[in-house]
């Protein structure tokens, strides 16, 4: 019997599930394994700096939603299911190899490139589908809440199989249907932890890993100055003046995105915390989409209108993306007054932004960047005075609080 006890701490079974979380501190392997996913990331990124058309940007969202999935999913699962075993480091460190195979795969030549990424699509589905399926396992009370994910990860990896054999045009359509099969399951697992009273809202761990995870983006973003500020073969005063302008425009966006993000935890409940979940998808991709856009940005002395409207729309999806997410999370009360002209303020830069690109104008790279920077800089402008206007007792309070939960 003691022989079974120590064999079982050693190997370490997966967690029993418990909707009470408790604060913790996020494990070195798991900044590593957040690290790798982003490394996947750049490579799509890059892929489609090099193919900006509809098509390209349908296969980097495609690629986008599933590598995001494997990474919520691992990340999630070692939240509510890990511990401190052999198995759970080996269960991540698994993914990593597979998440680096995939970053192999993308660049490789038409078709090729295709075939060698979907089967490595198909070994993460399967190790995925294993992971949730291994719950019910070892622990035969949550079988039943484990089972969509099985059955509807299994039909994904069907699907993708089939994706194979099938003509090219009918991939959009099994794309589509790989990542509706893949984002289901929470929530019909969600009906059934509520026909047994339980409910899972989003842990403090898994909001500062989707910090952290944006701010490795956000990274990626600042590579993309540098690749395309490195394509120019003199690097004179203008060249180095549309870099300090590029990031400028990328703190400011940090800026703008942690100031109101930073520290926030989901309101209870797996819903909102769900749909935060999925706001990030847009909001992350966006990131990736400027990325491209200034990987190509500095070779020329005017900017291309099409693409114009392309990376505005990226920083206007970032914004709104930010909008959305405001009316989710946790905020101390005196908030309250200011919340709605704040998320008033972040769409109308969002309209103004979209809007000015449409206008047929050909300006210069740096005076396009200056008039962008303008303008996020005027919402900064706007969100400090909108700060700043309330009272001082309140304001430091609301510091107080910030500081308590961070």
């Amino acid at each position: 019997m003691r022989v079974k006890t120590i064999s079982s701490a050693w190997w370490g079974a997966p967690r029993k599930f418990d909707p009470h979380f408790e604060k913790r501190r996020i494990s070195w392997l798991e900044l590593f394994y957040d690290l790798v996913y982003v490394i996947a990331i750049s490579r799509i990124t890059h892929h489609l700096a090099i193919h900006m058309t509809v098509n390209g940007f349908f296969q980097y969202a495609c690629l986008f939603f599933l590598i995001f999935w494997g990474w919520l999913n691992g990340s999630l699962y070692h939240d509510i299911h890990g511990n401190a075993g052999l198995r759970t480091g080996l269960m991540t460190l698994w993914q990593v190899m597979i998440i680096a195979a995939l970053a192999v795969t993308i660049d490789q030549p038409s078709p090729t490139w295709y075939v060698n990424t979907t089967i490595v699509f198909m070994i993460m589905q399967l190790f995925i589908t294993y992971a949730w399926w291994s719950i019910g396992f070892y622990d035969k009370s949550h079988r039943r809440y484990s089972k969509p994910f099985t059955v509807l990860f299994l039909v994904s990896l069907a699907l993708m199989t089939l994706s194979l054999f099938v003509p090219r045009p009918w991939l959009k359509f099994i794309g589509v249907a790989v990542i509706i099969c893949n984002y289901l399951p929470p929530f019909i697992a969600h009906r059934l932890l509520r026909k047994s009273s339980l409910d899972l809202s989003l842990s403090w761990s898994m909001a500062e890993r989707l910090g952290l995870f944006t701010i490795i983006v956000f990274g990626e973003v600042v590579l993309g100055v540098v690749n395309g500020i490195s394509k120019v073969n003199n690097l004179n005063f203008t060249a180095w003046l549309d870099f300090a302008l590029a990031i400028c425009i990328v703190f400011a966006l940090w800026w703008i995105f942690f100031a109101l993000m930073s520290g926030r935890n989901a309101k209870p409940g797996f819903v909102i915390a769900s749909v935060v979940e999925l706001l990030c998808i847009p909001t992350l991709m966006s990131l990736g989409l400027i990325a491209a856009r200034f990987s190509y940005l500095f070779d020329s002395n005017e900017t291309d209108q099409t693409l114009n409207i392309v990376f505005n729309c990226a920083v206007g999806t970032l914004l709104i993306g930010i909008n959305l997410m405001i009316s989710l999370l946790d905020y101390p009360e005196i908030f309250t007054s200011i919340r709605r002209p704040v998320r008033l303020s972040l769409l109308v830069t969002a309209v103004v932004l979209v809007g000015w690109s449409l206008v047929n104008i050909r300006l210069d790279t740096h005076f396009y960047l200056l008039v962008t920077l303008g303008i996020l800089l005027l919402e900064i402008i706007c969100l400090n005075f909108l700060y700043y206007n309330l009272d001082v007792e309140e304001r430091k309070k609301m510091d107080a609080s910030l500081a308590e939960s961070e």
